[in-house]
């Protein structure tokens, strides 16, 4: 080693280390060195103490060191709608509350403001990347980058009309221009957003694959959600979602199928055989009673799976720690399995695997040289997280996101002991009130 330490701008030295790549793998006593955004090392603290030279160290005695958690599937904005709606099956729910109140104000303001307190939210629950799907992709971007969090923005597309657009090719041109005005910003990426089988025609789904083949990106759509919608699908086109979706094209490893509650093996088999991920969504699977989705069988068939928070309006959570534990226990009682969907294949599908669906592990998902630097802080040392024999475990099975107290996105610090670094420029509590005092209505309906 050369006696002269290498400058870089950030070591943060943790009690845990856990990479997630390798699995299982827990680092004791280890530091990570981040020059311009990036990781350069993860190694033992008394080296990287000799080795690096930092603009900053931060350290975490009583903390474990992950990477920031990836939200596979979400409608950010829907914030603003958090229990405008409750108790109700998913079809009462979406057209008798939510799409009359969206109706009457959706805007770009509402979008803006409402992924403002989604982000601040995420943020402070250690979630660095969002995956989202709504109206005005354009305005929550902006909010994503001005609050320094990474998106991966869903290019929207129904063939029911909107105040964002009149009808698909509307969407589509939209979604396209802002793809070709925001591409070269570091922190966004993009999917094509198909909102779900029974909201989009054949002649929509030909044009989207076609897109989405030629710009190489993700199609993020919900799929086999309810037996409703199945059974909706068979009455309409003589076959079940899945199935129609594969004689247009649309199944393969771009696809991100969004809850996949209702699967036959077969359709199992399909995702795998095409190299397609799944959106697990288990608190809003529960909420909504839409039903267990075979994620054991799932995971040992080979799927690759990602878990997301669905929209706050139907969870009422943007907290992927409450996923984790949710998805484990689910995913046990399911299989009838306890080894089922183990603590570190949990902390898995809330990182890497979610970072792989949107084909962004090149970058992030783990702890490792060259990706960016988005990692999060849990603290342990609350009598509620003691003792700790092992740490990957307390972070699905006794941790919360109120344990969270640093987030770095890209190497800047965003969260710092529990509190917002960068709050944005707009209030948030009068924001919510606002929005709150104009939606109010919505709940004597």
């Amino acid at each position: 080693m050369s006696s002269n330490p290498e400058s870089i701008d950030l070591l943060i030295d943790a009690r845990w280390v856990i990479p997630v790549n390798p699995p299982k793998r827990v680092l004791e006593h280890h530091s990570v060195a981040v020059r311009d955004g990036r990781i350069v090392a993860v190694a033992p603290r008394a080296w990287a103490l000799t080795a690096y030279l930092a603009a900053e160290r931060v350290s975490l005695p009583k903390h474990a060191l992950i990477p920031g958690m990836v939200n596979l599937h979400t409608h950010a904005s829907m914030a603003l709608m958090r229990g405008l709606a409750d108790d109700m099956p998913l079809m009462q729910w979406l057209e008798d509350r939510i799409r009359p109140a969206e109706a009457k104000h959706v805007s770009p303001q509402f979008v803006y403001d409402g992924a403002l307190l989604a982000c601040a939210e995420m943020l402070r629950g250690g979630i660095t990347c969002f995956n989202e799907m709504y109206f005005y992709p354009g305005d929550a971007a902006r909010a994503a980058l001005d609050m320094g969090m990474r998106a991966a923005l869903g290019l929207i597309v129904t063939d029911v009309p909107s105040a964002y657009a009149s009808d698909a090719d509307d969407y589509l041109a939209k979604g396209l221009a802002l793809r070709d005005a925001l591409r070269e910003q570091q922190l966004l990426s993009f999917c094509m957003a198909p909102h779900a089988p029974y909201t989009v025609s054949d002649k929509t789904f030909a044009r989207l694959i076609t897109l989405a083949e030629e710009l190489d990106l993700p199609v993020h759509m919900h799929v086999h959600e309810t037996e409703d919608e199945i059974q909706r699908s068979l009455a309409r086109h003589g076959l079940r979602p899945l199935e129609r979706l594969r004689r247009l094209g649309l199944v393969g490893p771009n696809l991100i199928a969004v809850h996949a509650i209702h699967l036959a093996h077969d359709e199992i088999e399909l995702l795998v055989q095409n190299g397609s991920s799944v959106a697990h969504c288990p608190s809003s699977n529960l909420k909504f009673a839409n039903g267990f989705a075979p994620v054991a069988r799932m995971l040992a068939e080979g799927v690759n799976i990602g878990l997301g928070t669905d929209g706050p309006a139907s969870n009422n959570r943007l907290d992927l720690f409450q996923e984790m534990r949710q998805a484990a226990l689910l995913a046990k009682v399911v299989s009838a399995d306890a080894r089922a969907l183990p603590a570190h294949q949990a902390l898995s599908m809330a990182t890497l695997d979610g970072a792989r669906a949107l084909r962004l592990d090149h970058a992030i998902g783990s702890i490792e040289p060259g990706k960016f630097a988005d990692l999060t802080a849990v603290e342990f040392s609350a009598p509620d997280m003691l003792p700790c024999f092992d740490p990957i475990s307390h972070l699905v099975y006794a941790a919360g996101r109120e344990n969270v107290s640093h987030v770095w996105v890209a190497g800047r610090l965003l969260v710092q002991n529990r509190a917002l670094k960068t709050p944005p420029k707009n209030d948030l509590e009068n924001l919510a009130v606002l929005w709150h005092n104009k939606l109010s209505m919505e709940t004597k309906a």
